[in-house]
C-alpha cells in the first residue's frame, strides 16, 4: 500500500513537471518557435480547435513563423485568431501563406515575462506540495488504521519529502533556463 501511494505521488509530480514545461512553451522568448502559437484556438466548422490542427507551423528564420493552412479559406480565420490572441503579434497574409514576424522585445517586456515565468514556477511548486500533502495524509490514514508502523510512516514521509525536493529542484532549473533564454538579446 505504501509503495502504491509513493508511485502515485511520483507519477503525479512528473506530470506536474510536464505541465509546467508546457506552460513555459507558451511564453515568448524572442526567437521564433512553433509552440508559441500552439495554444491559440481557431473556429473550424463550428468548434474551437488548436491552430496546429488546421495549419502547418514552420520557422522561416529566427524571427519569423510561417503558417500554411490546410484549407485556403482558413487563412483569414487564422489571421484573426492570431491578432486577437494575447501575444501581440501581427500576421501578414500572402495568398495562402501567413507570415508572423516577431517584433524585438524591449527590456521592460523581458522583465515582465520573467515575472510571469516566476509566477508559473510558484504555481507549479504549489501543485507539487499539494501532491506531497495528499500522500502524507494517505500515510497518516494508514497509520490510524494500524496498517503501518510509526517507523514506516516516518520513512515514507522522508522519501516523499526527498522526491518533492527533487521535483521542485528540476522545476527551478527549467525556470532558470527559461529566464536566461528570455533575457538574452
Amino acid at each position: 500500500m505504501i509503495e502504491e501511494i509513493k508511485k502515485d505521488a511520483s507519477r503525479r509530480m512528473e506530470k506536474s513537471i510536464t505541465s509546467f514545461k508546457d506552460e513555459l512553451k507558451k511564453i515568448r522568448t524572442g526567437r521564433a518557435h512553433p509552440d508559441l502559437l500552439e495554444h491559440i484556438g481557431v473556429e473550424y466548422y463550428g468548434s474551437e480547435v488548436p491552430l496546429s490542427q488546421v495549419a502547418t507551423i514552420t520557422i522561416e528564420d529566427s524571427k519569423t513563423l510561417v503558417l500554411s493552412p490546410w484549407e485556403k479559406p482558413m487563412a483569414s480565420i487564422i489571421e484573426k485568431a492570431i491578432l486577437v490572441s494575447d501575444l501581440g503579434l501581427t500576421p501578414v497574409t500572402a495568398g495562402a501563406v501567413i507570415r508572423v514576424p516577431l517584433p524585438p522585445m524591449t527590456e521592460e517586456r523581458r522583465k515582465d515575462l520573467v515575472k510571469i515565468v516566476k509566477a508559473e514556477l510558484e504555481s507549479a511548486k504549489v501543485a507539487v506540495r499539494n501532491i506531497r500533502r495528499d500522500a502524507l495524509n494517505d500515510f497518516r490514514d494508514l497509520l490510524k488504521d494500524k496498517s503501518i508502523t510509526e517507523d514506516e510512516l516516518r520513512q515514507s514521509q522522508e522519501e516523499i519529502q526527498k522526491n518533492t525536493d527533487e521535483v521542485i529542484s528540476k522545476m527551478s532549473q527549467v525556470s532558470l533556463s527559461k529566464e536566461e533564454e528570455i533575457m538574452e538579446f
